[in-house]
């Protein structure tokens, strides 16, 4: 609760200010308390002059150019036909690089513990290196969108085209940030791949972490309220619908009751399971495949392969050794 007494000494500091007309007097105490080094603490970030921050505002420019490369036609100009492909490409990869560039570097010099010493030329050097190792991986990365554009389709009986799941299907914009992230995740890249998958979620309301792992064909029907752990295994062929998590069931504590960070803690979805809305999944546990959960349904414990848990079959809930991934 609020400290009334707190509360009544600002009031009267303000008042006083204001009714004596005092604004600059004001202004220049509200700068002042500010710029108190014991306000700021923890939530001050100092850089040199060429080390600036990752720029949310680009990186959503970065992603909007890597959705025109990844579907042609359907973001940016989409006047785009066969005789400009070409062209179109060229364009939007240049541009894709510089800005991925950009801040990959912001990126790297965000995460140097030594503060003064700006961004280096090795650093520079990384960035350019990682930028075009991701930009070579683009073909991949489509190759494995399509199969979860064709789940998508195939999974709904409402979508009457690739091109109207990609237009307007929220869960193609969430999945497609999500690899972007994980490809920038695996190359080193600190920052920018949360940022990506935090962009997402807001846009979509689908929370993917970065570090999750997603086999090819992963559809999400609806989408609101997904949740996926940064420690979650998502084998091929996998369904989810809205509001579906798959988290932590606990926190493990070190010695000085912090909790330890990195270990898996989320669960393992093998091939071909299908997840109904609302359904919680929690823990190291793992969902066989195959296997289907109902929904309304918390879940702590394995999962055979080829099971259909509902909420008056939960005893079908075997418990069975965890192995190693």
């Amino acid at each position: 609760m609020n400290n009334p007494i707190k509360i009544v000494t600002l009031r009267t500091k303000f008042y006083y200010f204001m009714q004596a007309g005092n604004f600059s007097e004001t202004l220049a105490n509200v700068v002042r308390e500010l710029s108190d080094s014991k306000s700021y603490q923890g939530l001050f970030h100092r850089h040199s002059d060429d080390s600036p921050l990752p720029s949310s505002n680009t990186i959503h420019t970065l992603v909007e150019e890597l959705r025109v490369l990844l579907f042609p036609g359907y973001f940016g100009n989409s006047a785009v036909n066969s005789r400009t492909i070409t062209y179109h490409i060229g364009v939007h990869t240049e541009k894709a690089y510089n800005l991925l560039k950009g801040q990959i570097l912001a990126g790297l010099c965000f995460y140097d513990t030594d503060e003064d010493s700006g961004c280096t030329d090795c650093q520079q050097k990384e960035a350019a290196r990682i930028a075009v190792e991701f930009l070579a991986s683009l073909p991949e990365l489509r190759r494995i969108l399509a199969t979860d554009v064709e789940a998508m389709f195939n999974g709904d009986p409402a979508a009457h085209n690739y091109g109207e799941v990609i237009s307007c299907y929220p869960a193609i914009r969430a999945i497609t940030n999500y690899r972007i992230a994980h490809l920038l995740l695996l190359l080193g890249v600190p920052l920018i791949p949360r940022i990506i998958t935090e962009q997402a979620h807001s846009e979509t309301g689908i929370d993917i972490h970065p570090g999750a792992q997603i086999g090819h064909s992963f559809a999400i029907d609806h989408g609101t309220g997904v949740v996926i752990g940064e420690t979650c295994v998502i084998g091929n062929n996998v369904k989810l619908y809205q509001g579906v998590t798959l988290g932590a069931r606990s926190f493990p504590l070190d010695a000085d009751g912090k909790p330890i960070k990195g270990i898996p803690r989320h669960p393992i979805l093998e091939d071909d399971v299908i997840i109904y809305s609302n359904a919680t999944i929690l823990g190291r546990i793992t969902i066989g495949k195959g296997a289907t959960v109902g929904g309304n349904i918390w879940v702590t414990e394995d999962v055979r392969p080829g099971a259909r848990i509902t909420q008056n079959r939960a005893k079908e809930i075997d418990n069975f050794k965890n192995y190693a991934i």
